[in-house]
C-alpha cells in the first residue's frame, strides 16, 4: 500500500513527536517540515541532522511538496489561519487541540474541508485513555440512570519555567493573549473535551476568573470557577488553576447519579480512583500512557500514535474521523462561553 505523504509544521516539542510516529507509522512517511526558526535552533538533540526538507515558509512549502496530511503543531493562534491555508490548497490537516481560538475559526474551517472535500482531524488524545474511554461507555449505556452532578477539578502548575525562556526572556508564544489564548485553552482543553465527549453539550450558568500569581508573566487568568448545566439534565462545576507549586497535582471528573458514583483522578484524569455502581463491577483497566514529558513541566497523555492510526486508517477507508472538527468546535465554543461569561474573581 502506498503509505500517506505527511508534513509537520510547527517543529517544537510535540511536532517532533508527530514526525518520530509519522517516521515509525509502517504506512506513513514524513517528506517535509516547516518551522518558521532556523533548522540549527530546532534540531534536538544539538547537532542532530533532519532527514527531510525544512522549510521556513508555509507558502514555499505548500508550493513545492506533494503531500497529503499536513500536521499543524505551531502555537494555538496559528492552528485555524495555517490550517485554512492548507485545506483550501487540497490537504487533510491533523490540528493539535484546539482546531482554533474562536467559533467564527472554527466555521471557517469546516467550510473549507467540505468545500474541498478533505478531512479534518483534531487532537485530543486523552480519550484514548482506557479510564476516559471506560467512562464514556459507562454514560453511553445508561449505567448511572439519571447524571445528576458532573465536577471537574483540575489543578496544574505552570510557573516562569514554562513563561519564561532559559534567558529570562518571555517565551515567543507562552503566556501570548493572542498565540496562547489563555489556560483552558492551553491546559486544560483536553478535560473540557472528555466533558463534551461524554456528556454533551453544556451551559454555562455563571464563572468566575482571576489572575492569581502570573500577572507577571500572562495578561489572562490563571484560575476560575465555572457552574453549568448538562445537555441531558443536572448540572456540575469546573474548577480550574495553574498555581499549583512546582509540578502538577491532579486532574479528577466526578460523577454522580441516581444509580451509582464514579470518580476519575490522578494528575491527568487517568485513573479510576472510586466506582460504586449498580450491577458494575470495578474494571481492570489497562494502564495508562506516560504524561508528554517537556523537562520542567509536563502535559497530558501520550496517546498521539492513536491519532496518528486514525488518520492513516481513515484516509485507506478502514474507519472514522476520531475526533471531528465539530467536536473541536464545541470544545472552543464552550471555553469562549466561559471567558466571555467570567466576572473577576
Amino acid at each position: 500500500m502506498v503509505p500517506q505523504r505527511f508534513v509537520v509544521i510547527g517543529f517544537g516539542h510535540i511536532g517532533r513527536r508527530h514526525a518520530a510516529l509519522i517516521a515509525a507509522h509502517p504506512e506513513a512517511e514524513l517528506v517535509a517540515v516547516c518551522d518558521a526558526l532556523p533548522p540549527e535552533l530546532l534540531r534536538r538533540p544539538p547537532g542532530a541532522q533532519l532527514s527531510v526538507p525544512f522549510y521556513q515558509d508555509l507558502d514555499v512549502l505548500l508550493r513545492e511538496v506533494v503531500f497529503d496530511v499536513a500536521c499543524i503543531c505551531t502555537p494555538n493562534g496559528l492552528h485555524a489561519p495555517q490550517a485554512l491555508r492548507c485545506l483550501t490548497s487540497g490537504h487533510h490537516v491533523v490540528v493539535e487541540k484546539p482546531i482554533a481560538l474562536t467559533v467564527s475559526e472554527c466555521d471557517q474551517l469546516i467550510a473549507a474541508a467540505m468545500t474541498h472535500q478533505r478531512e479534518i482531524f483534531g487532537v485530543m488524545q486523552n480519550r484514548y485513555s482506557p479510564a476516559s474511554a471506560w467512562l464514556k461507555q459507562l454514560v453511553a449505556d445508561g449505567q448511572f440512570g439519571e447524571i445528576l452532578q458532573v465536577h471537574i477539578d483540575c489543578f496544574w502548575n505552570r510557573d516562569a519555567r514554562y513563561y519564561r525562556t532559559e534567558e529570562g526572556q518571555p517565551h515567543p508564544w507562552h503566556g501570548d493573549a493572542v498565540l496562547d489564548g489563555g489556560v483552558l485553552f492551553t491546559q486544560f482543553a483536553h478535560f473540557i473535551d472528555l466533558l463534551c465527549w461524554t456528556f454533551g453539550r453544556v451551559e454555562v450558568l455563571s464563572a468566575r476568573a482571576t489572575n492569581q500569581t502570573h500577572t507577571s508573566l500572562h495578561p489572562f487568568p490563571d484560575s476560575g470557577m465555572v457552574h453549568f448545566r448538562l445537555e441531558a439534565g443536572g448540572f456540575g462545576s469546573l474548577n480550574y488553576s495553574t498555581v499549583v507549586w512546582d509540578k502538577n497535582f491532579e486532574s479528577t471528573l466526578s460523577v454522580l447519579g441516581t444509580h451509582g458514583t464514579v470518580k476519575l483522578g490522578g494528575q491527568y484524569m487517568n485513573e479510576l480512583r472510586y466506582c460504586h455502581v449498580q450491577g458494575v463491577c470495578e474494571p481492570t483497566l489497562a494502564p495508562s500512557a506516560p504524561p508528554n514529558n517537556y523537562g520542567p513541566y509536563q502535559g497530558s497523555a501520550a496517546n498521539h500514535h492513536f491519532v496518528i492510526d486514525n488518520v492513516v486508517n481513515v484516509l485507506n477507508g478502514r474507519e472514522a474521523v476520531a475526533t471531528t472538527a465539530e467536536e473541536g468546535r464545541e470544545v472552543v465554543e464552550l471555553i469562549a462561553a466561559i471567558q466571555a461569561g467570567s466576572e473577576p474573581g
